[in-house]
């Protein structure tokens, strides 16, 4: 592969891929709002869960930014209001938020994981990894730490790193369906496409994986030329009409810019080359 088209493959692969990683490719025509890195850290919020519905949702915003202009020092309802802005993907907002917060307690794992992931959320990437190195410590790792540092890593483009912490949080919570969805997406940016499906593949096997899981599997089906499993991945959570639309959307990009060409020539190249026959 030449120069320019090199760059040209890496390009859209990563566009691809780089979009599903951070939520931001709609799959489905009603579209939804980016989804949040994973809160799953400890005990973000207490027992506090953020509604579903969008309306519910905004409610409970307003709920606690009325109850955080009262009193910005109170953790919990920094915490929580903080957690609703970033699920509104109000992100800058939250930042500010959860930024002040962290100064006021510069050592609290918790205060500083959510910080970090806000951060990351919010594209200031070099300032979010400095902040989820200090969220954790290696006597006591928290996975959901780790999967936010890959995410970082590979939006960074150190995607043999980003594997290194998806790995460390794997060995923490096994089979944890959103960071093997991660280190699919991680093999797709790093060219690797049959590791990617395999790992997504098992990602979507998992009880716990969502639609967004399926997605990614599908993506990484579609990136290979394999469409027709595309869509079947995602009429799982899609209707007909919407899956064919999703997967014809990727299958234009790919199409645009020779990626699935090059993605052949890649697989070709990296085959190993049949053993002679001995019987011939």
């Amino acid at each position: 592969m030449n120069s320019a088209r090199a760059q040209n493959f890496a390009r859209t692969l990563s566009l691809v891929s780089t979009l599903a990683l951070t939520g931001a490719l709609a799959f489905g025509l009603g579209g939804c709002n980016r989804p949040a890195l994973s809160d799953v850290t400890g005990s973000i919020g207490g027992q506090d869960a953020l509604p579903k519905g969008d309306a519910e949702l905004r409610q409970y915003a307003e709920e606690w930014g009325r109850r955080y202009d009262a009193d910005r020092n109170d953790r919990r309802t920094a915490l929580n209001y903080a957690r609703a802005l970033r699920r509104l993907s109000q992100h800058a907002q939250a930042v500010a938020v959860l930024q002040g917060l962290a100064v006021r307690h510069p050592n609290d794992m918790e205060v500083l994981g959510t910080y970090g992931k806000a951060l990351a959320e919010a594209g200031r990437l070099q300032e979010a990894a400095k902040v989820l190195a200090n969220a954790h410590t290696p006597e006591r790792p928290n996975w959901s730490i780790l999967s936010a540092q890959g995410s970082v890593a590979d939006q960074l483009g150190d995607h043999a790193q980003a594997q290194n912490y998806y790995a460390a949080a794997l060995k923490i919570r096994p089979n944890d369906p959103s960071v093997l969805s991660n280190l699919g997406l991680s093999y797709a940016l790093a060219r690797d496409l049959p590791r990617a499906e395999q790992s997504l593949r098992l990602a979507a096997a998992q009880p716990g994986a969502d639609m967004r899981v399926r997605q990614n599997l599908a993506l990484a089906l579609a990136l290979q030329g394999k469409f027709p499993e595309a869509e079947e991945v995602s009429r799982h959570d899609l209707s007909s009409i919407d899956a064919a639309a999703n997967v014809a959307s990727i299958r234009r990009m790919i199409s645009q810019s020779n990626t699935w060409r090059d993605i052949k020539q890649i697989d070709r190249a990296a085959r190993p080359k049949a053993a002679p026959d001995r019987d011939g």
